[in-house]
């Protein structure tokens, strides 16, 4: 009897593990079940780990898209096209006028898109980017010509340009060769310009076909003019307009700081392009031609009494007088709408001139 009781109580027992072990087995599938379900893209045979890079990459990829999406909403600006080499915009010989009435703030609604005397098309890559260096002393009048022309004149040929005035500080005898200088140098510290037009004030261009634009060779822009009878003054003539490269500026070392008064740096710089092999050339003469503005001779600007003895030497003087002399002040920089006014101390004349 004690026998038999002993072995319905191992019975029951084992019963019992059978039954505890049927229902691991029965949770073990279960959970099993559930897994293969909604993660479809785990692969048979590849571990938990596997399916959590998997969902990683999945996520990256919803983010990638999310950032192509919005960088396709950011409309980047299509890039303009140079603009062309004959400029649709030119009429060629103009009708010049210079009322009495004028005034700068009239010249200034006529040309609001020139900011801080600086202007670039709109709707294409300009073909050159041009510096525009005007020396000046009490021509006030002749600079509002100048500015009422000059900017239609330009934009029309659709280049990127600026104006620099450089004002002569003081009462010293005037010195355009060196104001020219310092306007390079300071044109330089605003931007990388391709091109350098030294021009006269009193000069007005009267057919925009005359293009402000430099070329393999110095440019003389002034073939002829009304005080001369649209003839060219002589032919070594250099002055009024010319256009330089910077290299070719560099290459002469810029003009002479020793001429003061009026007359001669003209004639230096071409000798200085002459003795580098550089030859000048000129646009057609029905072209290239100006209107000056009629003045009588400035006080302080006396004719150089000195010019032939200076240019004798330019042979001997060049390499030192120059961009590499230029010595000067700059008293102010005053960025108004139409143009850069640059007033520079530029010294006195040495007592040998």
């Amino acid at each position: 009897m004690a026998v038999f009781s002993s072995m319905l109580k191992i019975i029951r027992k084992g019963k019992c593990l059978f039954l505890l072990l049927l229902c691991l087995c029965v949770v073990a599938w279960i959970a099993t079940f559930s897994n293969d379900g909604p993660v479809k893209s785990v692969q048979e045979g590849s571990s938990p780990l596997d399916g959590q890079h998997a969902e990683g990459f999945h996520r990256l990829e919803l983010e990638s898209e999310m950032v192509q999406s919005i960088e396709e909403r950011v409309e980047e600006p299509p890039t303009k096209e140079s603009c062309p080499e004959n400029s649709p915009l030119l009429r060629g010989s103009l009708k010049l006028t210079f009322e009495p009435s004028l005034t700068l703030e009239q010249v200034e609604i006529e040309n609001a898109e020139v900011v801080e005397g600086q202007y670039k098309p709109s709707d294409c890559t300009a073909r050159q980017s041009v510096a525009i260096l005007i020396p000046h002393r009490n021509r006030e009048k002749h600079l509002l010509y100048l500015l009422y022309h000059l900017h239609p004149f330009l934009q029309r040929q659709q280049l990127h340009y600026a104006i620099y005035v450089i004002h002569q500080a003081g009462v010293a005898t005037f010195n355009r060769a060196k104001l020219l200088n310092v306007g390079y140098l300071e044109a330089l510290k605003d931007y990388n310009w391709d091109c350098f037009i030294f021009h006269d004030v009193d000069l007005v261009p009267e057919n925009d076909h005359n293009l402000y634009m430099c070329a393999k060779q110095p440019k003389h822009l002034v073939v002829g003019r009304n005080s001369t009878g649209y003839k060219l003054r002589y032919k070594g003539y250099f002055g009024g307009v010319s256009a330089m490269t910077k290299d070719q500026f560099h290459k002469v070392n810029g003009f002479p700081n020793s001429y003061w008064g009026w007359g001669g740096e003209d004639d230096d710089l071409r000798i200085r392009v002459q003795l580098q092999k550089m030859a000048i050339v000129r646009p057609p003469p029905e072209v290239a031609r100006y209107t000056m503005v009629f003045h009588n001779r400035d006080s302080g600007n006396q004719v150089n009494k000195d010019r032939m003895q200076l240019l004798r030497r330019t042979h001997q003087t060049w390499k030192n007088d120059g961009l590499n002399s230029c010595s000067y002040k700059v008293m102010s920089v005053h960025r108004a709408p139409l143009y850069i006014n640059v007033t520079v101390d530029i010294g006195q004349p040495e007592q040998a001139h």
